[in-house]
C-alpha cells in the first residue's frame, strides 16, 4: 500500500483542483433547485467509501482546506465537515469487507449527508450567524443526492486519490 502523503501530493491535490474548479464553475452556474452541487464534498464521501475511515478523513480534510483556500471561507470550517464525511463513510462501509456498487454508493450517500450537515453546526460554533434556516430541508436532499449520483465515478476516483488497493480476501491455506 502507498503511503498517504505521497498519494495526497501526486494524486489528490491535482484532482481536487480540477474538481474545484469544476464546482465553482459549473456547479455555480447550474444549479438544481437553487443549489450548487457540492463535487469535493461527493469525492471526500467517496474517498471514505473506497479507501476506508481514516484515509477519507485525511483526503476529506486535505479536499476542505483547499476549499476553504479557494473560497475564502474560515479556514478549517469546510475542512472539519469535510473530514468528517470522509471519516462517516468510511466508518460505515467498515461493515462489509467489499461493498458492491450500490452499497458504496449508500454509504457516499450517508457520508455526504452528515458532511453537508457538519458545516451548519461548524457555523453554529465559530460564532457565524444564520447558519440554521429552513433551506437546510431542500439542500441537505440535493446534495446528497447528487452524491449518491456521482458515487460510482467518486469511489473508484477517490481510492485511487488516497492510494489504497482494493481489498482481496483469500482462503486462509491449510
Amino acid at each position: 500500500m502507498r503511503s498517504l502523503p505521497f498519494a495526497l501530493f501526486t494524486r489528490l491535490i491535482p484532482v481536487a483542483l480540477v474538481l474545484l474548479a469544476i464546482q465553482r464553475t459549473v456547479s455555480a452556474t447550474y444549479r438544481v433547485d437553487g443549489v450548487a452541487v457540492q463535487v469535493v464534498l461527493a469525492l471526500a464521501a467517496g474517498a471514505g467509501a473506497g479507501a476506508g475511515s481514516e484515509r477519507g478523513a485525511f483526503a476529506g480534510f486535505a479536499l476542505g482546506m483547499m476549499y476553504d483556500l479557494g473560497v475564502g471561507t474560515p479556514l478549517g470550517l469546510t475542512a472539519l465537515a469535510y473530514g468528517l464525511a470522509g471519516l462517516t463513510s468510511g466508518y460505515v462501509v467498515s461493515i462489509t469487507p467489499d461493498p458492491q456498487w450500490w452499497l458504496a454508493a449508500v454509504f457516499v450517500a450517508i457520508g455526504s449527508a452528515v458532511g453537508e450537515i457538519a458545516i451548519p453546526v461548524v457555523k453554529f460554533l465559530t460564532g457565524q450567524e444564520g447558519w440554521f434556516n429552513n433551506r437546510l430541508l431542500v439542500v441537505i436532499p440535493v446534495v446528497t443526492a447528487a452524491a449518491t449520483l456521482l458515487s460510482p465515478l467518486m469511489v473508484p476516483l477517490g481510492r485511487w486519490c488516497a492510494g489504497a488497493k482494493r481489498r482481496t480476501w483469500r482462503a486462509i491455506p491449510e
